[in-house]
């Protein structure tokens, strides 16, 4: 990815400038003799000064080739790289499926997002020299930190504190849409603890410090740069609230064209209204068991061969529950904690006809990617966040012999909260309008 190695040129940038201030003020007070200089201040609180976020350790491993090819052998010693290649990379005789699988197996996106070591819990502290990159360096003797989110929350927990992130002057999310598949409230508390007061000295010499870091005003200039392949309202929130930079905040933005599905197929999406956000759960939840549900009930066709997908965890939780209630109405699971074993009961089931609803959430999904057959009915509980992931079970019913595309019937329950999930789906234009519609 070129864009990696550009920001990673700029890390290094960022890092080689302030060595170079500091090394040359150590040269001025070394040599003052009656009366120090006063324009010193050319540190933090702690050394750490950029922190990269990335969701596995196979993207900490992307991230820090990225670095090494910018500061190659000879004139650079990196050590600690073997050991580093070892813990970050696939363990010794492991095979990567995905990599190894043949082309169209897995959906490109999944390989480039899954392949090699998927841990999702490290911290790794890089001190970089004018002659090395240290790998494995402690955090408050190295340069950059490249840490998963779940990572840096159980060293912040573990310490007590975040001292080491006190001083962070630039910050790389990366991927931050699996991060949103993952815990999003790890990375709320990882941007949380950036620039605090620290509740430790740690041998500092405050007479160095730079002034607005001393006075507390670090995250209003620190440099914050976000990743990812769409917006969701999370990740919309955290460049709002999170990003506090006196010389502004640029977003891109994407026109979504509308996106392609098979031909024939024509999905009903079905708007519900809502005046607030904090209502949102609770009057979608009442649309789709009051009157969803209910009409797909109605028909001996709809109510069998039915996938529900559910992109949201929580709401998953609940449909689960309310379809547990029903009587009459056989179903399975596919969630994120569902076993390989009970993976496969439930396809076998839902595609030998045995449970006529299968109920599917995004993350399983996400994680999975399973193809799934016997499908003749799809319902989305609301838009997916990955647009493609709405394609791909359009798709799924042609996997069985002898399907017409009017066998298929697809609805989507939407509201105009699901704004950013409907124009990666609709198209932009199209999505404002029928979120703008009375």
């Amino acid at each position: 990815m070129p864009v990696r190695g550009a920001v990673m040129l700029h890390v290094l940038n960022h890092i080689s400038k302030k060595r170079h201030r500091v090394l040359k003020n150590n040269e001025r007070l070394a040599k003052a003799v009656s009366s120090p200089p006063e324009d010193v201040q050319d540190q933090g609180f702690t050394r750490p000064s950029v922190l990269i976020l990335v969701p596995f350790r196979s993207f900490a491993l992307r991230w820090v080739a990225a670095l090494t090819s910018h500061t190659p052998p000879p004139s650079y010693q990196i050590e600690n790289h073997a050991r580093f290649q070892t813990e970050y990379g696939l363990p010794p005789g492991a095979v990567d499926k995905l990599s190894e699988a043949a082309p169209g197996v897995y959906p490109k996106d999944h390989v480039e997002m899954f392949k090699g070591n998927v841990d999702d819990s490290f911290r790794l502290g890089i001190k970089v020299t004018r002659k090395s990159v240290k790998l494995f360096s402690e955090f408050y003797s190295c340069d950059v930190i490249i840490a998963s989110p779940l990572g840096l929350r159980m060293s912040i927990e573990k310490e007590k504190n975040a001292d080491f992130l006190s001083s962070i002057e630039v910050v790389i999310a990366d991927q931050l849409d699996a991060m949103t598949m993952q815990n999003w409230d790890h990375v709320q508390f990882a941007f949380s603890n950036l620039n605090q007061m620290p509740k430790n000295s740690h041998d500092t010499d405050f007479s160095r410090i730079k002034p607005w870091i001393l006075d507390g005003n670090g995250d209003f200039l620190r440099q914050t740069v976000l990743f990812t392949a769409y917006e969701t309202p999370e990740t919309r929130a955290l460049f709002n609230k999170s990003l506090k930079n006196v010389a502004g905040k640029i977003r891109t933005e994407h026109f979504w064209p509308p996106l392609q599905v098979p031909e024939g197929v024509e999905p009903s999406f079905i708007r519900f209204d809502c005046l607030s956000p904090k209502d949102e759960l609770d009057k979608r939840f009442d649309h789709f068991t009051k009157h969803l549900f209910p009409s797909v009930m109605k028909s001996a066709v709809q109510s069998a061969n039915t996938v529900v997908f559910v992109p949201s965890s929580f709401d998953f939780i609940r449909v689960q529950n309310h379809f547990r209630s029903l009587v009459g109405t056989t179903h399975t699971v596919l969630s994120e904690y569902s076993s390989n074993q009970d993976i496969s009961r439930a396809r076998q089931a839902f595609f030998a006809g045995n449970k006529s609803f299968l109920l599917v959430s995004e993350r399983f999904h996400f994680f999975r990617r399973y193809k799934i057959r016997g499908i003749r009915n799809l319902i989305f509980y609301g838009p997916p966040d990955h647009p493609q992931f709405f394609s791909e079970f359009l798709s799924f019913p042609f996997l069985d012999d002898g399907v017409d595309a009017s066998d298929v019937t697809c609805r989507v329950l939407y509201s105009k909260y699901d704004f950013f999930r409907m124009e990666r789906i609709v198209g932009t234009n199209e999505a404002v309008a029928m979120v703008s519609a009375i």
